[in-house]
């Protein structure tokens, strides 16, 4: 409800009511377009499942072989010193390759740039822990 009545306040001054009931017309058209957009956003992204780590090949991931198994070491180590919120901001525009718009999406920020922010910080923070070692 709060979605439908900020959008209708976006949109007020392009009103025109022409009938008894055109404001809850009006209303209702708004919130039924909410929720076909919030429905059409779950789908878009299947529910994240976490693998089994049985299903772990032997060969080194593409990650593993890029930065070498020692860097990826002291990666692992200096990701696990960030707080989790950090963390996840790093996985996602890092490893994961999401743009700034779906990693402020996945991680209920208010925009692409507040998650830029976020990535920027957190990876100045992961590059000074690397370097403590």
């Amino acid at each position: 409800m709060q979605v439908t009545f900020l959008r209708a306040l976006d949109h007020v001054e392009g009103f025109e009511p022409r009938a008894q009931g055109a404001f809850l017309a009006y209303l209702r058209r708004i919130l039924q377009n909410a929720i076909r957009d919030h429905v059409r956003a779950v789908t878009r992204r299947p529910q994240a499942v976490e693998l089994p780590d049985s299903l772990a090949g032997e060969e080194p991931s593409p990650l593993e072989r890029a930065i070498g198994r020692e860097r990826l070491a002291r990666y692992e180590e200096a990701l696990a010193k960030l707080r989790p919120a950090q963390q996840e901001a790093v996985v996602l525009r890092i490893e994961l390759g999401l743009t700034h718009a779906e990693v402020a999406e996945s991680m209920g920020l208010a925009s692409a740039n507040a998650a830029r922010m976020q990535v920027a910080r957190a990876l100045v923070q992961l590059a000074e822990a690397m370097d403590e070692r």
